[in-house]
């Protein structure tokens, strides 16, 4: 079962973008392997807990070079792990993903899906998620504490201005849900 601050971020950042599919991936540095912690969307019943090589695919590429990554088509990138997003029953078509970074590696990847509304990721967007790998960051270093948790939860509500109206009012929800959850 997912962390429920993990598969809050997930959640939260799946309907943020307008997403198919967000997941968060940890990186396992004894097995040097990528593992499912928490997926929204597509994949949300059979991802969690599948483990993937840290070198494979568009996540070991970002994990690896500890920066983020837009890819529009997938099918173009020869990072892309075909035979892997073939098993999973989901390929995705565009991806934008970043690094998970803790204070001295990357701890693991937040990946966004496929957007149904817009076909291309901005950089504001890429921003965007970087603010969430911040708080994964957080959550995946076991800090947990909503105090801890406070600040970037504040600088992720302050970024959504830069969202259209309708968006940062669903996107303000959500984060009303999650501060909530930080609560709790």
């Amino acid at each position: 079962m997912a962390d429920p601050m993990l598969q809050g971020l997930a959640d939260t950042a799946r309907a943020v973008f307008g997403a198919r599919a967000c997941s968060i991936v940890r990186y396992d540095a004894g097995e040097d392997e990528l593992v499912f912690e928490a997926v929204s969307g597509e994949g949300s019943d059979t991802m969690p807990g599948r483990r993937a090589p840290a070198s494979a695919g568009i996540a070991g590429w970002v994990l690896a070079a500890a920066q983020p990554l837009i890819v529009e088509d997938v099918t173009q990138d020869p990072r892309f792990s075909a035979t892997f997003a073939r098993s999973t029953g989901y390929v995705p078509k565009g991806i934008m993903a970043a690094p998970i970074l803790g204070d001295e590696a990357a701890l693991g990847v937040m990946s966004v899906l496929d957007r149904p509304r817009r076909s291309e990721f901005t950089l504001i967007e890429a921003e965007l998620l970087e603010r969430f790998c911040h708080l994964a960051a957080l959550a995946l270093a076991d800090t947990g504490a909503a105090g801890v948790l406070g600040g970037p939860v504040a600088d992720l509500g302050g970024a959504l201005g830069e969202l259209p109206p309708r968006r940062r009012a669903a996107a303000e929800r959500l984060l009303d849900a999650l501060t909530g959850l930080l609560e709790s």
